[in-house]
């Protein structure tokens, strides 16, 4: 089965964005819905992944959906997902202002469901396909096919040893590996590796984390893996 797309909808009139989003999801599409700024926000940091396209008003709350665009377009996760703007400014400067944004797409309201639902199928249709796969962690982003890491949204310089071991642990979350076994995974045919060699990655690894070091843990006369007791259950 096809996976689903998922759709960040940021709309304040609750009926109509429980129409648009009932309509949606009938139609094979998950939906995020937000009746104003601040939980489209709390949505792109917590879901970022998980968003294929925002259809966004610009009239609401808090945030508006010009800045929300904004945050979208300068989001490391979410930079190049479809935007439409769904929206009762229709006047020319409203619509030309929008797509200099970065808005794919303006629809004015009042707007057939059928319509919007149109032009979400014909720009997730022409969207190429997703190049990069993330994997997340608490405030960390790791973005496997680019080998980049984000904490908070900003990238972390690392070697390519250190990304190895950010990647092995982020992979299996839930598994703590011996020097041994982290040695042969960054070692190769290198045969001049030590024991200290890991230790040393690691706490480099660690104090290029940051405030999010501690997801690295050192299990006492074992290993090293992620931190079991910071994981979703």
């Amino acid at each position: 089965m096809k996976p689903k797309h998922t759709i960040l909808l940021v709309e304040d009139e609750v009926e109509p964005a429980e129409m648009l989003s009932n309509f949606l999801e009938i139609n094979g599409y998950n939906v995020l819905m937000a009746h104003d700024g601040q939980k489209a926000l709390e949505l792109i940091e917590k879901r970022a992944s998980d968003i294929h396209l925002a259809v966004l008003d610009i009239m609401v709350p808090h945030t508006d959906g010009k800045e929300i665009c904004k945050i979208i377009r300068s989001h490391p996760v979410l930079k190049d997902i479809p935007v439409i703007f769904l929206t009762a400014k229709d006047k020319e400067k409203d619509e030309i202002e929008g797509l200099e944004l970065g808005a794919d797409d303006y629809i004015s309201k009042p707007a057939s469901l059928k319509l919007v639902k149109a032009r979400i199928d014909s720009l997730l249709r022409r969207q190429q396909p997703h190049n990069s796969k993330w994997i997340h962690h608490g405030d960390l982003l790791l973005d496997v096919n680019g080998k980049d890491l984000y904490n908070k949204k900003k990238r972390i310089d690392l070697t390519s040893t250190e990304y190895s071991l950010i990647e092995l642990f982020f992979r299996n979350p839930k598994r703590v590996y011996s020097r041994q076994e982290i040695l042969e995974y960054i070692g190769g045919d290198d045969r001049f590796v030590f024991d200290r060699t890991v230790d040393v990655h690691i706490k480099n690894l660690r104090l290029k984390l940051g405030d999010a070091a501690e997801l690295i843990k050192t299990y006492r006369g074992i290993g090293y893996g992620m931190n079991r007791d910071l994981l979703p259950a």
